[in-house]
């Protein structure tokens, strides 16, 4: 898993609606408004296009599936 300061602040989010923040194997992060599910095909996490936004851009990362992140309450 990438080091925590890899990971995009949660004061970056959109607003308190984006809870979970998840990185795809491209290393692409993104926040996501709905729980986002696994594409392990395309090494990547989606959910509804309107639901998930780019957040930062990091390295690739083959343990991307294990990034996913809920806002700490």
């Amino acid at each position: 898993m990438p080091a925590p300061d890899q990971r995009p602040d949660w004061h970056q989010a959109p607003g308190p609606e984006w809870r979970w923040l998840a990185q795809d194997a491209d290393g692409q992060w993104f926040w996501y408004r709905s729980e986002p599910q696994l594409n392990w095909p395309g090494g990547v996490w989606r959910s509804n296009s309107r639901n998930q936004l780019p957040a930062a851009a990091g390295q690739p990362n083959a343990d991307w599936m294990d990034t996913l992140r809920i806002r700490p309450e």
